[in-house]
């Protein structure tokens, strides 16, 4: 009985876990609220989850904030990147479909939609990328894409990791009270979830990356804020 309440107990160990990725995910939706800083929330939300999958987290909110801060500007300028590239591929694709017919409009869809899969790719990339290597703008996009093309493989299982929780949406009008409760977590801690699964994948890929020495410091380093690797693919 007393082995049950030894705080290094399995049980215990994954409620601490749980309770940290809700701590994580009520921060990084309030710091989306604004919208355009949802690009340095992306970060530092991936650079906390990065540590927790490392083992390596101290303290979850100051490892965020941390981030959020060393990030601020390279994160905001990504993120309206990506809102108006998402938002100029919705708009080019809705405009092909009501306009254009035929075969050139069949081709013009396919080549939308391959633009779109590659959007997501660095989408699944760039902001831990961002969390995790120094780098500018443009080479932080080139990294991201070649990271998501050389590791298909876990690019693919990462957006299914990213998406599947997504379809709760998508639930049958009598699942209602089923849909309510996945609500519910997803809001608590489902983006956090998220980025904690997606850093498991991560972390292997990121080690390819890292020169050894440094990769040992790292580890040692446990109040570093910032990784400073710079990496180029």
């Amino acid at each position: 009985m007393s082995s049950f309440f030894n705080m290094d107990n399995p049980f215990f160990r994954f409620m601490s876990r749980v309770a940290d990725l809700m701590i994580l995910n009520i921060i990084f939706i309030v710091c989306c609220i604004p919208v355009v800083t949802i690009g340095p929330a992306l970060t530092g939300m991936f650079y906390t989850t990065l540590k927790m999958v490392r083992n390596e987290e101290s303290y979850i909110v100051r490892g965020f904030f941390h981030s959020f801060k060393e990030n601020l500007r390279q994160g905001i300028i990504i993120n309206l990147i990506m809102i108006a590239a998402g938002v100029l591929l919705y708009f080019d694709r809705q405009i092909v479909r009501s306009s254009i017919g035929g075969t050139a409009g069949s081709v013009m869809l396919v080549v939308f939609g391959a633009m779109a899969v590659f959007y997501l790719m660095i989408f699944i990339y760039i902001y831990p990328v961002l969390a995790r290597f120094y780098n500018t703008i443009k080479n932080t996009f080139i990294n991201s894409l070649l990271m998501s093309i050389r590791h298909l493989p876990y690019t693919f299982l990462m957006i299914i990791v990213t998406i599947l929780p997504f379809g709760i949406l998508f639930l049958p009008e009598g699942m209602a009270a089923v849909q309510s409760i996945l609500m519910l977590l997803m809001i608590l801690m489902g983006f956090a979830a998220i980025a904690y699964c997606n850093s498991f994948f991560l972390v292997k890929i990121f080690d390819n990356y890292m020169p050894k020495e440094e990769e040992s410091e790292a580890q040692q380093a446990d109040e570093t804020p910032e990784d400073t690797s710079e990496t180029s693919i």
